[in-house]
């Protein structure tokens, strides 16, 4: 067994099954996405530095996000938050377009080079805060949000079309409730709470 497919293996000790989501888990390098020094680590199921105070998700929980996305060949995504790219990289083969947003302006660069390195053609990224969404490419029919906030900014939810879902881990410094939003015709939401998380906060102020 390989060190991806034990990845996946720990992924489904959790009672996780999402084949669509492990197939293109299956397709990412996680050791290109982690610092030289972290590699050896690249497929446990742990968090990861990233430098900057960022981390890489452990790997369960980027797969239990992708899944909760529900997304479709066709759908453009919105990610909040790029970090090292890994999750833009898994996205990118499960939507048609994925546009994500940085604020560490050297994580977007990095983001960037890397991505491009490695093909993933259908990803573009972007500096800056997140919290304004990317108007000009909106509307989305998925966005992730992978940092904690209290709430999710009414732009994110503006750029989201009708039938579309936003995942964001939402609570206070301490934890996180996962949370799926899903927009009605009516223009309201659907809200459904998940497990408990710890998440980096985000980072609303460009200067970082």
């Amino acid at each position: 067994m390989s060190d991806m497919e034990q990845m996946i293996g720990d992924i489904k000790g959790y009672g996780l099954e999402s084949p669509k989501v492990f197939s293109a888990m299956l397709q990412v390098p996680r050791k290109e996405f982690v610092p030289w020094q972290f590699q050896y680590l690249a497929y446990k199921d742990s968090a990861i530095s990233i430098g900057h105070g960022q981390t890489i998700s452990q790997p369960y929980t980027v797969a239990f996000m992708t899944d909760l996305l529900d997304l479709d060949e066709d759908d453009r995504v919105l990610e909040i938050g790029t970090g090292s790219g890994y999750q833009a990289a898994i996205l990118s083969l499960l939507a048609k377009d994925v546009y994500t947003i940085e604020v560490v302006d050297n994580l977007a660069k990095e983001a960037r080079k890397r991505l491009k390195r490695l093909g993933y053609k259908n990803v573009r990224v972007r500096s800056g805060s997140g919290e304004a969404g990317w108007k000009e490419k909106a509307p989305f029919d998925a966005i992730i949000v992978t940092a904690g906030t209290e709430k999710v900014p009414k732009e994110l939810f503006e750029q989201l079309k009708t039938g579309g879902r936003l995942v964001a881990p939402i609570g206070g410094k301490d934890y996180q409730k996962m949370t799926r939003y899903t927009k009605e015709s009516s223009g309201k939401f659907k809200k459904e709470e998940y497990q408990t998380y710890i998440f980096v906060p985000l980072i609303k102020d460009k200067k970082v």
